[in-house]
């Protein structure tokens, strides 16, 4: 492996690896079951490949040069994951007798992490910025970039599994009626703040 793909790598774990929505939805999912936490990381990676098919196509260039476009996207991600912060804290209205139980949409969890991932137009944004970067100059650009988001795939496959099999570890201690409540209200406190600010941000923008 050449320089380059291990810079591109370590700065790609890093990103994949940041807390935020994608991560709250897998934990959500995964005190559900370690299954559906990791089929929730599953759509994740989905998402992912989207993004950076996005951007080896240069498609993702159109958000830019389409304000309104990239606005309306930011619109619906934010939506959706508000609409999953406020059901998982809804769902704290039942009394806390037993283990944690899937709420209504947590049937589906690989459509959760697909959807909250691929309505994220950042993404888009921030590997059309980024993998330009580590395409040597002067051969053919497709293969490489093509590659490199096989690499952020991976990625995300690797540490959504990871996160997932963790909770899953600690479900005997996490599925504890108080324990399982205090991490869904943590999960839902942070999806609905995460869905309240990507809403705002094209609103007061």
């Amino acid at each position: 492996m050449d320089g380059q793909l291990i810079a591109f790598t370590g700065i790609a774990a890093g990103l994949v690896a940041m807390p935020g929505a994608d991560f709250a939805v897998v934990v959500r999912n995964a005190l559900v079951s370690r299954r559906a936490g990791a089929v929730c990381g599953l759509g994740i990676a989905g998402g992912l490949l989207v993004h950076t098919t996005l951007a080896v196509a240069g498609v993702a260039a159109v958000l830019v040069a389409v304000p309104a476009l990239f606005r309306a996207l930011q619109l619906l991600g934010g939506a959706y994951v508000l609409q999953l912060g406020l059901r998982t804290l809804w769902s704290l209205r039942r009394p806390a007798t037993g283990p944690a139980e899937p709420g209504p949409s947590a049937a589906h969890p690989l459509r959760q992490g697909f959807v909250t991932n691929v309505l994220n137009p950042k993404a888009s944004l921030t590997f059309l910025s980024l993998l330009p970067q580590f395409v040597p100059s002067g051969g053919s650009a497709l293969p490489r970039t093509l590659l490199l988001a096989l690499i952020v795939c991976a990625l995300a496959l690797g540490w959504f599994q990871a996160v997932a099999l963790l909770v899953d570890r600690l479900g005997n201690w996490l599925r504890r009626p108080r324990a399982a409540r205090m991490l869904q209200a943590g999960t839902g406190a942070a999806l609905t703040a995460l869905g309240a600010a990507l809403l705002l941000e094209p609103l007061l923008g």
